[in-house]
């Protein structure tokens, strides 16, 4: 019982992140489509990625594939910290890199252990 506690209380952390990327890429796009555009990218992709991180919070919560979101969500961890290290004179930008790997470290375990049993859907 107090493993699968642990475990829904460590997907909300995780997915209040993910829920709290959305709300900030929705309210004031403008720094991530800078950051995106920096590279090359479009900035409407900047949309797309805040409807992943919406998805991506409800998910982790709900418990559908849990394994399956949890590895793909920590490759995006490991994948946008490219992001924060192109930035890297900013030593607060090396921070939230390496906040992302650890995160990807949650992800991996929650992707080896499972949901547990609080989860809306098999």
């Amino acid at each position: 019982m107090m493993r699968d506690l642990l475990n829904i209380i460590g997907r909300m952390l995780i997915a209040f992140l993910f829920l709290a990327g959305a709300v900030q890429k929705v309210s004031d796009p403008a720094q991530v489509q800078n950051m995106i555009v920096s590279i090359g990218l479009p900035a409407a992709l900047a949309w797309l990625i805040a409807l992943f991180n919406l998805i991506a919070a409800i998910f982790l919560v709900t418990g559908p594939r849990i394994r399956l979101w949890a590895v793909t969500l920590a490759g995006y961890c490991l994948f946008t910290s490219w992001f924060h290290w192109q930035l890297r004179a900013d030593p607060w930008q090396v921070t939230i890199m390496i906040k992302n790997w650890s995160i990807a470290g949650g992800l991996l375990i929650l992707a080896a252990q499972g949901p547990g049993r609080f989860r809306a859907f098999r």
